[in-house]
């Protein structure tokens, strides 16, 4: 059976809503909601206003964890700052996962590249996860989106460095493209199960650049908006987006977005997320605006 990924092209706080309601998924329980907070001079990422009517709807605490390289979030005191800066805390509860260790260890059997993923430890107060991405594409991961938020975002600061460097922090910067990539999956993985699939997955394809929110220094977008997807699937909804990009022939931005994702071989991790069997490449876009 094909997953299910919902789309609309309208890009509101309310149509974000709207498409959980039209999902259809209660969650249980506590309710994690993983957002990216936005690095310091950032432009692009999506504002906490943005997300309110969604977070508040789900009763959920917004969750994010340091980062593994300078800036202004790589620290628990400067990632807290940053925080407040950005108005996160105006709006919600929020909890810095791995604001102090030691960090919680998900173990991956099957990973390909990595066995274990080491997360924020105060991930275990939660029952339930909401994964709010804000597609764009990514300096290393040629694209990011749901499973770049179940990896790299869950991840602890340790845990990005392990993941880059495909289980040998020391090579964050160095190790094998490729294996990177799949440890990523690996990841991924790991915090798909330790949900047990009690997930909700929301990509928002606005202000898309070829830049991660991650970039202090990020170019401008390059294409218009497309809409919001939603899906109990996050193999699904990230192979649905990149195939919006690819289909968005009239758009003068695409293949410089698209240069940035096939050069870094981005969707490898699509393909190695559907091979450990976290969701399918195979899905159905059904449209909310008819």
């Amino acid at each position: 059976m094909k997953s299910k990924v919902y789309f609309t092209k309208n890009i509101t706080p309310e149509a974000v809503l709207s498409a959980y309601r039209t999902l259809g998924k209660d969650f249980r329980g506590k309710v994690a909601v993983k957002v990216h907070s936005g690095e310091i001079g950032n432009q692009n990422f999506l504002r906490p206003d943005f997300w309110k009517n969604i977070v508040d709807y789900v009763k959920g605490t917004v969750v994010e964890c340091n980062t593994a390289y300078d800036g202004g979030r790589d620290t628990t005191a400067k990632h807290l700052k940053t925080l407040r800066k950005h108005g996160w805390n105006d709006y919600f509860n929020v909890d810095l996962l791995d604001a102090d260790g030691p960090d919680m260890i998900l173990n991956i059997p099957d990973g390909k590249v990595i066995k274990r993923n080491y997360v924020g430890k105060n991930l275990s107060k939660y029952d339930s996860l909401l994964v709010l991405s804000h597609f764009k594409g990514h300096p290393m991961g040629g694209y990011g989106g749901a499973l770049k938020q179940l990896s790299i975002g869950i991840a602890s600061s340790y845990g990005k460095a392990y993941i880059h460097g495909a289980g040998v922090p020391e090579d964050f910067w160095n190790s094998d493209h490729d294996s990177f990539l799949e440890a990523m999956a690996d990841a991924a993985s790991s915090v798909v199960r330790y949900f047990n699939n009690n997930a909700v997955y929301i990509n928002v394809m606005k202000n898309m650049s070829v830049d991660c929110d991650c970039c202090a220094v990020a170019e401008d977008p390059c294409m218009k908006d497309i809409g919001i997807l939603i899906s109990l699937d996050p193999v699904a909804i990230d192979r649905a987006c990149v195939d919006l990009v690819y289909a968005a022939k009239d758009d003068p931005g695409r293949e410089h977005l698209l240069e940035r994702i096939t050069s870094r071989n981005g969707e490898h991790t699509i393909d190695a997320a559907a091979a450990l069997g976290i969701g399918s490449c195979d899905y159905e876009l059904i449209s909310m605006d008819e």
